[in-house]
């Protein structure tokens, strides 16, 4: 909802009026000297997008606050008590700025609704967040987390009764039930002292922790680490506990950890980017790594469901991007399973955003993979169809290009601590035969052709940015480009108006399954190069992936960079 500058002027007096005398006031005043900031914190109401809500920390309808997460909460609970009889919820919270105040007014909303919670009293990853829902029998999970983004950012995701993050459908519903509360007016809440006297409001056990620790031990490949040497940091996030604990459970020969980067700390003082995708944001591991000589160097995000790996290969730390470290371990995960039980009806998923490289890979397997859109929660979807037929052990592995990846069950969302745990026992294995991850890569790009990749984005700001990105895409649609980077455009895909599930070896008998509608638009070259554009679901950025395929590295690489000053161009049209 988007408002005009009377209807700004009205929403911010009425919020002076209501923090009289209360210390927000202050914020409050020093938005008023600052007209700009004024319209962007009361020009629309926060929206709960892909999965709930991120936002800037601050005073005003769209930004992250006390009174922001209570309207939401209110929301939630009225949705769960029109769904469920007894609702139960449990929350958690990163090491961000505000996460505790969020949680205890989450859990305050929820306890004045008559909703039992169960809160984790400490910084917890979202993955062990996942597996709580479905471990306690949860109606619904909140995680106060912005994941990556900067330290000034902050949000409250919410994940349905199986573990997944809010479905699109479950997301519309409890919209529409956030939008009928008012701010101030409607928003109840029970004292947390008084939840927790109650017993309506609990705080979690360390044994939910032991649980999920146990079940990703379960997914271990059982190889020897003892000859691997790691440097890892959790970048001031919540991911060093059950990082340390894991892979301390698997033997690992030496494991060293960024001190200044150990400890929960929201203001991310020495990666302002606290985004394991940023190479800025690992020098510091990087460096303690060649200090130790590490085979590797791992970091997770602040909510510890996505990892970058940097690879010692020659003497140098080589990044690898997301899509490389998934068809690693896709490529890994295929070949330990066709040597034990076979891949006969084994499924692998990953996203139309990722690498096109995953379906060489599969195809070199005969295994079935699976595109769905972008989001974890779709593979965690599909985990879940996959149960209901009875084949919840013919999962595999789950990929996306952004790190994020999944080879269990337990949890239904992406899982950096697995991941660190799997990445670890491969480059170990690879060790073994005096390998390492570079060298595997190269092995596979010799086996399927060259792919480079490359994600272009472009923000926009302010309050007509979502306006200027929903007219660059309307531009697009009305008139796709017949050529990019001198090739031409055999076929164009507009996700919007919803499109077949891209599946490599699919079975017969299987049903084929539509994807809901998105705003994507994907244009397939004629040499099998592919571009993809879609706004972001959490940001005011648009997002193009780029995709080159060749013949080699030089190549591939020299085409990737035709791709980029051809949509460079495109985007400034």
């Amino acid at each position: 909802m988007t408002v005009n500058d009377v209807s700004i002027e009205n929403e911010f007096d009425r919020w002076l009026e209501v923090m009289d005398g209360n210390e927000d006031r202050e914020a409050l005043n020093a938005l008023a000297s600052n007209p700009q900031l004024l319209k962007d914190a009361f020009a629309r109401d926060l929206h709960f997008g892909t999965g709930g809500l991120r936002a800037k920390i601050g005073m005003g309808p769209n930004r992250l606050n006390v009174w922001t997460v209570g309207k939401a909460t209110q929301g939630l609970a009225n949705w769960l008590n029109s769904q469920v009889d007894e609702p139960l919820v449990v929350i958690a919270r990163d090491s961000r700025h505000g996460g505790p105040e969020f949680v205890r007014r989450a859990a305050e909303v929820l306890a004045a609704n008559g909703i039992r919670s169960v809160v984790f009293g400490h910084p917890s990853p979202t993955p062990v967040l996942s597996f709580a829902v479905r471990d306690l029998g949860c109606s619904a999970g909140i995680v106060v987390t912005a994941s990556h983004n900067p330290a000034e950012y902050n949000g409250f995701k919410v994940y349905g009764p199986d573990g997944c993050q809010a479905t699109t459908e479950m997301c519309r519903q409890i919209q529409a039930a956030i939008d009928s509360v008012d701010i101030f007016d409607d928003v109840c809440a029970e004292p947390f002292d008084a939840a927790i006297e109650s017993g309506l409001t609990a705080w979690a056990s360390g044994d939910v922790l032991g649980r999920y620790l146990s079940s990703t031990l379960s997914c271990s490949q059982g190889i020897d680490c003892s000859d691997l040497s790691v440097a890892y940091t959790p970048l001031n996030g919540a991911g060093l506990v059950c990082v340390q604990r894991v892979l301390g459970n698997m033997g690992m020969g030496a494991f060293h950890v960024v001190a200044e980067q150990a400890e929960p700390n929201g203001d991310f003082p020495t990666c302002p980017k606290p985004n394991p995708e940023v190479p800025q944001t690992m020098e510091a591991v990087i460096d303690l790594a060649s200090r130790e000589r590490c085979d590797l160097a791992l970091a997770t995000d602040p909510d510890a469901d996505r990892v970058g790996v940097v690879v010692r290969h020659g003497g140098e730390y080589i990044t690898l991007s997301g899509n490389q470290v998934g068809v690693l371990l896709l490529d890994w995960l295929a070949r330990r399973a066709a040597s034990r039980e076979g891949l006969d009806r084994k499924v692998a998923v990953t996203t139309i955003v990722s690498t096109p490289m995953a379906d060489d890979v599969a195809n070199g397997y005969g295994l079935e993979l699976r595109r769905t859109l972008t989001g974890f929660k779709f593979t965690g979807e599909q985990i879940g169809l996959l149960e209901q037929d009875g084949r919840r052990g013919d999962f595999l592995f789950g990929l996306e290009e952004s790190l994020g990846y999944l080879s269990g069950t337990h949890v239904r969302d992406k899982d950096g601590i697995e991941a660190c745990m799997l990445v670890c026992e491969m480059a170990a294995d690879l060790k073994a035969d005096g390998l390492d991850l570079v060298d595997a890569m190269a092995r596979l790009y010799d086996r399927y052709g060259w792919w480079s990749g490359k994600q272009l984005t472009r923000a926009f700001e302010g309050v007509d940015g979502a306006e200027r990105m929903a007219a660059l895409m309307d531009r697009f649609r009305a008139g796709a480009p017949t050529e990019i980077a001198n090739l031409t455009v055999d076929h164009v895909i507009d996700y919007k108006a919803g499109a077949p599930m891209p599946i490599v070896n699919s079975l017969p008998d299987e049903p084929v399954q539509t994807l809901p509608p998105s705003n994507v638009l994907e244009w397939r070259l004629s040499n099998g190069s592919r571009v993809l554009v879609r706004p972001s679901g959490t940001e005011p950025k648009l997002k193009v992936y780029l995709f080159a395929k060749g013949l080699t590295k030089e190549s591939a690489d020299n085409l990737l960079d035709a791709l980029w000053n051809s949509m460079n161009a495109l985007l400034d049209c």
